[in-house]
Parts: structure tokens; C-alpha cells; sequence
């Protein structure tokens, strides 16, 4: 039976972000990977003009969430989600994650990640590993889909690296495949990474394409029919029936709404 738009107990259903976190950090604004898809670009340049499209693509340190002291949330938070950890903003992401875990805090670090980076962490909060899990964004094996999407974000083989240095410094490790930008190849790519993966691996689709994908030439127009066609309910249907009984695999609510599964209940449950 489909899932409708309410869960069981008649409460509004839980997705995005929330059904990993109560809470979203961030401590910048901008970012320079310049994933076509991004919501957090969508939002600052397109819907609320804060930003121009040049200013988006500079990474800027809003200060006072750095310095920013928080409390105990009431559950994992994420970190960051609306900009990405880069080197050039490592120093004041390690600092805005270092105030988080002093206040006891669990901290879900989701990132498309940059190898320097990601050493750069585990060496900083190896004490805290028991309340940092990393989540790394892994999209598609295919490079060329990778430089339409993410054009400037780490290509598949650092991304997997991270995950597998991440893994063997005895940090917990999970994977974003959300949005799934190959959705031929994602059961393959999910068998290649499940060794490196302790926790969990969640595979979504992507969320308002026509909304947020600025389409500013014929390729890609071409790329985005195909995703598209890519996201269609046969193909989701395949993947899950596939992939439905590997323990690790979890489903974002794009997907659930395709094959009958509940949206969670309650933000922040990360199941």
C-alpha cells in the first residue's frame, strides 16, 4: 500500500534533512562545487536574492555561527547543510564541530568529501568517535555524470577514498546516494562501497528538478530528461526490490513514496 502524506499517528511526515537530524548547522554561506541540484543555492540566489550566482560560488565564514555556543539538542545533528566542508573553510568547520561536541552533542558530518579534509578530521576528533558519524555523498561512478552535476566537487574515486580512510581510522561511516544520478549502475556502486560502510547507506531521488535545475544549455537539457527518465517509478521499483533485503540500505522519503514504506514519525531518527 502507498504511503500517503500523513504517518500513522496522523503527524505530518518527516523528510529532507530531518529525517536524519533535529537540527542543522551551518557556519558559511556559498560553496564552489556547483552541484546543479543544490537547494541551499536555490534558496540564498534564486528564491531569497541574497546572494548572485558569482557570490554563491565563494565560500564565505559567517563568523558569529562559528564563535556560536551551542546547546544539547535533543537529538543528532547535522553538520554542515547548506554549504560543504572545503579546504578552505576547514579550519573554521573543525572549530564549529569542536563547539557541538563540547556540548555533548552527536554530530552527523555530511560532506562530498575532499581527502585533505577528511584526514584533517579524524585526526582531530579521533577522542569523539563514539559521537561523530560521517555521511559522504557518493552520486555515481560515472565521472562524466559527475561533471555535469557536481562539476567541481571530488570525483568518485576521492570520494570513496574518504570513505574507506574514514572507515579505517575506526570511525563510524555511512553514504548519500541522494540524489542517485545513475540509477543503471547504483546497485553496483552500492556492492563496491557496502566494505567501507558501518552504518548505514541511503538512496534518494532528486527533489524538484524543475524548481531548482537551472537549465542554461542543450546538454543540459539532454541531462536532465535522462535523470529524469532515470527516476522513474520502474527503475526506483528495481532498485528496491534489488536491494531491499541488504541490512544497511535505507530509503529517503522520495523513495518510500514510490514503493509503500511510512515516512518516519519522529525528525532525527536516522533508521
Amino acid at each position: 500500500m502507498t504511503a500517503g502524506k500523513k504517518t500513522a499517528c496522523g503527524a505530518k511526515p518527516v523528510h529532507g534533512s530531518r529525517e536524519w537530524a533535529v537540527a542543522e548547522i551551518n557556519c558559511c554561506h556559498g560553496c564552489p562545487h556547483g552541484c546543479r541540484y543544490c537547494y541551499a543555492r536555490y534558496d540564498m540566489v534564486e528564491r531569497r536574492r541574497i546572494l548572485s550566482p558569482e557570490e554563491w560560488q565563494q565560500c564565505r565564514t559567517v563568523e558569529e555561527d562559528v564563535a556560536r555556543l551551542h546547546p544539547l539538542y535533543p537529538g543528532q545533528v547535522m553538520f554542515p547543510t547548506a554549504h560543504d566542508i572545503i579546504p578552505d573553510n576547514l579550519d573554521v568547520c573543525m572549530a564549529t564541530i569542536d563547539n557541538l561536541l563540547a556540548a555533548g552533542n552527536k554530530v552527523l558530518v555530511v560532506s562530498k568529501p575532499h581527502l585533505e579534509c577528511i584526514r584533517a578530521l579524524c585526526a582531530r576528533f579521533g577522542v569523539a568517535r563514539d559521537r561523530l558519524l560521517f555521511r559522504f555523498t557518493i552520486t555515481a561512478r560515472d565521472q562524466g555524470l559527475l561533471g555535469i552535476w557536481e562539476p567541481r566537487a571530488p570525483g568518485y574515486e576521492e570520494r570513496k577514498s574518504c570513505l574507506r580512510y574514514a572507515f579505517r581510522q575506526s570511525f563510524a561511516t555511512s553514504v548519500s546516494v541522494e540524489p542517485m544520478l545513475d540509477t543503471q549502475d547504483v546497485v553496483a556502486m552500492v556492492h563496491e562501497l557496502l566494505p567501507f560502510i558501518s552504518h548505514s547507506i541511503w538512496l534518494g531521488k532528486m527533489n524538484k528538478i524543475d524548481q531548482r535545475v537551472v537549465v542554461d544549455s542543450a546538454a543540459m537539457r539532454v541531462a536532465v530528461e535522462m535523470l529524469k527518465k532515470g527516476q522513474e517509478d520502474t527503475h526506483i521499483l528495481r532498485i528496491y526490490k534489488e536491494l531491499a533485503s541488504v541490512p544497511l540500505v535505507r530509503w529517503k522519503d522520495s523513495v518510500k513514496q514510490v514503493v509503500g514504506l511510512m515516512p518516519a514519525e519522529q525528525p532525527g531518527l536516522d533508521i
